[in-house]
């Protein structure tokens, strides 16, 4: 019996120790880096529970565990760490760098992967400087950062798009833009977007990647993911920036001396000026950059949220361009039960733009060409006949005002307002398979509104007042509905998607123009004009998807990929409907064979090839395959009763089918000294069918052009990404990521053998050609051969040994596809100072210098540049300027001697930042306290005559993928200086 009392008292003993020994304690801690920052974000869990909280904005966590309890540090790019608590409830935890992002999470069409197991061309880009720098565009913030994603700034207005081309133009006339999925809505504008909300930017760039997206990606996918809150005490950020922008290269004109000696030159009779007037300082003047953006995170384990405000103003260097943004955003994640979560993604922003006419002539009253070409010896304002006050005129010309009218002359402006969102349910339905429903809207709704009185300018005195008001709305809806089943057993994992998906679109617009106002400069509205013309439209389009996924991994090593989508477009006719767009893509990681594991140089090394097909659908008109009908109005006194139906311009064809383009790749990821040092290198090669072009059809039928499918094109090319970190110490680290992309583009095929020309400049021959065996952006016309210095006149070139020089001696003579782009980017970090710069360059691209023929033309009264002043004056001169030619374009017609080297390199951005010590803004109650100055186009390399060679008169053409390269008196991009201030509460 006591032997029983004994045993029975020891188990009771033992159980009380036990209990006792899993007693839950409070602990608290702290999570730095070894450089002694704190680190907000870290996940902190309880293992074998799932359990656990995340460290606040000053690296501490607090949560309750057992006394014996092990607690799992985890945080990307940095190595996990298991701290045993053994009781302690005070923890000081320092995080390693990996110097490795293989075991980084990348979002995929989808889904998310590990770096280490993608098969495809996929790449993550850096959002790290967004708050550092003037980036207003979602696009500028993968300007250099990205192999193959070459993104250019046409123009430099405020609000000006910029363009994206993922391994080259893949089209004519249906679009080359990128696809955009924000947050698991697809779009295709991103402006409107607030860059500081942005978490992660993923560049899909190969077809077996994009394959998931189908009918929209062959232009490659661009996957934006916001900001969200977690699980912690509530963090507050507010930062702010104020900078000032100019023009970074000077054009020097005429003065009025040399003006004069060449009016006498041309004939005209000229007279000593009473007014003189610098028209580039006036256009020309300082432009401001101000945002302002406050953000709030936080949340509990199960609801989490991420809200920010913004307002952004960008006043141009050139009045009265403009742009203002006010934007919202809220996302919040709620798991309302264990198989149940619940997210939204809500964006709101409101965007007053001003515009400014470029991209033309003095002679149009553009204002970039006008600050060139105005003469120098008059002022601003003139008095008329009837006392009226107005903007003087080329006194050589009537009708050609100075720049300031396009400046100063119209009332106009832009406000556009946009909501984009999502929300969606994932359902855990058992361990392995989960549901997913996502619903996303676009709406989009824009105003423009414009008036030119009747008293000031020239074109406005023509009509006696001139008004337009265009509105327009656009609605598109998203439904997805998608299952994913994820197993693991022994070294074996699969994971399969498999959806369906429907977007609709719903767009409307109204045109309204008025002429004949009332002699009163104060009545601008449009309702008060005698002549009133409008027009409306309506479209609706409809897409219906299928779509499905297998990825398979065996340890690691052996990686396989399968994706396939079809889509439906009520844009197309019953029998092209449906396009099929599969791809595959598998993975060999070399580095996990026995034969490499003693390696030791080698950290990791992965081949991998794709394959995969991929449409376009941007470029399509609604109803193209179907045709249209338009109406003319009949006067009342017409025996017609109702309007007359025509047909429209556009032939109906319902052969019409998509854009495909198919394209492969192979690539090697490379990693080694510990990851210090990793390479990557894809090459690869697409082959767009069936590009949609316009054809032009006989007068006979009724029409002017049908849109069919009529060519092909192909681009191949080389990747080559390095990143290296060069120095790893306590208090000093320097990084390096260099890329380099080479692109060739051609022409294969034009059926019909039909040629077609763009880019037509007054007074002159197109600028562009659309050949088979071309590239895209190649520059026609006559080849120049210099001076004759007998009559003065330029020597174009007999091509086809005729004798004579004709049109049939224009020949190919440029083009604007680069040889290679590159990117490098660097990052210096010193204690608590970090050095970084960004230069971004281009090679072997030519550009066509079209302000030239209005610059160095001397054909007329416009001031021209100070390189007329090597004009040829007398029989023998040796020189390169022609002599002066009233009237005449002979010397400026569209040829060679206008193609100028584009090639630049570019100090794109360069940030010095000063973090203050914990120590010192603890008292301020801040966690982060962080001044910046920044230079933004602070210099750039190039031979280039004009003010910018990256500009691109036609940017915002239909056309645009064939249009490149060419300078037209297009608003140049400026050089920005910025301060900043960070803060963390």
């Amino acid at each position: 019996m006591k032997k029983r009392v004994t045993f029975l008292t020891a188990c009771l003993f033992m159980l009380c120790s036990f209990a006792m020994a899993q007693q839950d304690i409070t602990v608290k801690g702290h999570v730095q880096d070894k450089q002694g920052t704190s680190l907000p974000g870290v996940s902190v869990k309880i293992k074998g529970t799932n359990r656990g909280t995340t460290t606040q904005a000053d690296g501490n966590f607090s949560i309750e565990a057992p006394s014996t309890g092990t607690l799992e540090i985890s945080y990307v790019g940095y190595e996990g760490q298991n701290v045993v608590l053994n009781g302690r409830t005070q923890l000081s935890i320092t995080l390693a760098d990996t110097k490795t992002d293989l075991n980084e999470v990348v979002v995929i069409g989808y889904g998310t992967q590990k770096k280490k197991d993608v098969t495809t061309a996929v790449v993550s880009v850096s959002t790290k400087d967004i708050g550092e720098r003037p980036i207003i565009q979602t696009a500028a913030a993968l300007q250099g950062k990205a192999a193959g994603v070459q993104v250019t700034q046409p123009s430099g207005k405020p609000g000006a798009a910029f363009s994206v081309r993922v391994r080259g133009a893949t089209s004519v006339q249906a679009g080359n833009e990128p696809l955009y999925v924000i947050d698991g809505v697809p779009t295709s504008d991103t402006r409107d977007i607030n860059p500081n909300d942005i978490e992660n930017i993923t560049v899909l760039k190969d077809a077996s990647s994009a394959a998931i997206y189908g009918a929209r990606a062959s232009n490659g996918v661009v996957l934006i993911t916001t900001k969200r809150g977690k699980s912690g005490a509530g963090v507050i950020n507010f930062n702010t920036y104020y900078g000032v922008s100019n023009v970074a290269k000077k054009i020097d004109v005429l003065n009025p001396t040399q003006y004069n000696d060449l009016m006498n030159d041309l004939g005209y009779a000229t007279t000593t000026p009473t007014e003189t007037t610098d028209w580039l300082k006036e256009v020309f003047k300082t432009g401001h950059n101000q945002n302002y953006q406050l953000s709030m995170s936080g949340g509990s384990e199960k609801s989490q949220y991420f809200v920010s405000g913004a307002v952004t103003k960008d006043d141009g260097m050139v009045k009265p361009a403009q742009y203002n943004r006010y934007s919202f955003r809220t996302n919040l994640d709620n798991q309302l039960k264990e198989w149940l979560k619940v997210s939204t993604n809500i964006s709101y922003s409101n965007v007053a733009l001003k515009d400014l006419k470029d991209n033309d002539n003095a002679g149009r009253n553009a204002a970039i060409l006008g600050a060139l070409n105005a003469p120098p010896i008059m002022g601003i304002y003139e008095t008329d006949a009837d006392g009226n006050r107005r903007y003087t005129m080329n006194p050589y010309k009537a009708g050609w005002d100075n720049p300031m009218a396009a400046i100063e002359g119209p009332t106009q402006g832009t406000g556009d307002n946009r909501v984009l969102g999502n929300a969606s349910a994932d359902i855990n339905l058992t361990k392995s398979l989960k549901f997913r429903s996502n619903f996303g809207v676009d709406y989009f709704s824009h105003k423009y509104d414009y008036y030119l009185d009747y008293i000031m300018t020239t074109p406005g005195r023509n009509d006696h007042g001139y008004a337009t008001s265009q509105k327009t709305n656009s609605f598109t809806y998203l439904w997805e509905n998608t299952l994913n089943y994820d197993k693991k057993w022994n070294k074996h994992s699969i994971s399969a998607l498999g959806g369906v998906t429907t977007q609709k679109n719903k767009y409307n617009e109204s045109n309204l123009t008025g002429r004949d106002f009332p002699a009163d400069a104060t009545v601008k509205t449009l309702n008060a004009a005698n002549q009133i013309v409008g027009d409306t439209y309506e479209s609706q389009w409809f897409l219906m998807s299928y779509l499905g996924r297998v990825m398979y991994n065996y340890d690691s090593k052996y990686l396989l990929t399968a994706n396939f989508r079809a889509d439906g477009s009520s844009k197309l006719d019953k029998k092209h409907k449906w396009g099929y767009f599969p791809s595959v893509s598998a993975g060999w990681r070399i580095s996990a064979e026995p034969f490499l594991k003693d390696v030791k140089a080698i950290s990791d090394l992965k081949v991998r090839a794709g394959w995969g097909q991929n449409g376009n659908q941007e470029g399509l008109d609604p109803y193209a395959s179907y045709g249209l009908n338009t109406y003319t109005r009949q006067t009342p006194t017409s025996p017609l009763s109702g309007p007359v139906i025509n047909p429209s311009k556009i032939a109906p064809n319902p052969d019409l089918k998509w854009e495909t383009t198919t394209q492969t790749n192979i690539g090697i990821d490379l990693s080694m000294f510990d990851s210090r040092l990793s390479f990557t290198a894809d090459a690869y090669i697409k082959k767009t069918s069936d590009l949609l072009l316009n054809v032009t059809l006989p007068p006979a039928t009724g029409y002017d052009y049908i849109t069919r499918n009529s060519g092909s094109l192909e681009n191949k090319g080389l990747e080559f990404v390095i990143s290296s970190v060069n120095v790893d110490k306590k208090d000093l680290r320097w990084s390096t990521d260099f890329n380099i992309a080479f692109n060739r583009n051609k022409i294969t095929d034009l059926q019909l053998s039909q040629v077609y020309y763009y880019a037509s400049v007054e007074n002159r021959d197109n600028i562009i050609i659309l050949q088979k065996g071309l590239a895209l952006g190649t520059f026609y016309g006559y080849v120049s051969e210099g001076v004759d210095p007998q009559t003065g006149s330029i020597k174009y070139k007999d091509v086809n040994g005729d004798g004579n020089v004709t049109p049939q001696d224009r020949t190919v003579i440029g083009s604007a596809q680069p040889k290679f782009t590159y990117g490098l980017n660097n990052n210096i970090d010193y204690k608590n100072w970090s050095l970084s710069f960004l230069l971004q360059g281009s090679q072997g691209n030519k550009v066509f210098n079209a302000s030239r023929m209005e610059t160095e033309g001397m054909y007329d009264s416009k001031n021209q540049s100070t390189e007329v002043l090597r004009r040829w004056t007398t029989p023998g001169q040796v020189t390169d300027i022609p002599k002066a030619s009233n009237g005449d374009v002979t010397n400026s017609r569209t040829s060679s001697r206008f193609v100028e080297n584009g090639s630049f390199l570019r100090m794109k951005s360069t940030t010095l930042s000063y973090k203050l010590p914990e120590s010192a803004i603890s008292r301020l109650h801040l966690n982060k306290l962080m001044v910046y100055a920044t230079a933004q186009n602070l210099f750039t390399i190039t031979k280039y005559k004009g003010f910018d060679p990256e500009v691109n008169a036609f940017s915002t053409n239909a056309d645009n993928g064939v249009t490149l390269g060419i300078d037209y008196g297009t608003y140049p991009v400026a050089r920005t200086f910025i301060v900043g201030l960070n803060l963390q509460f």
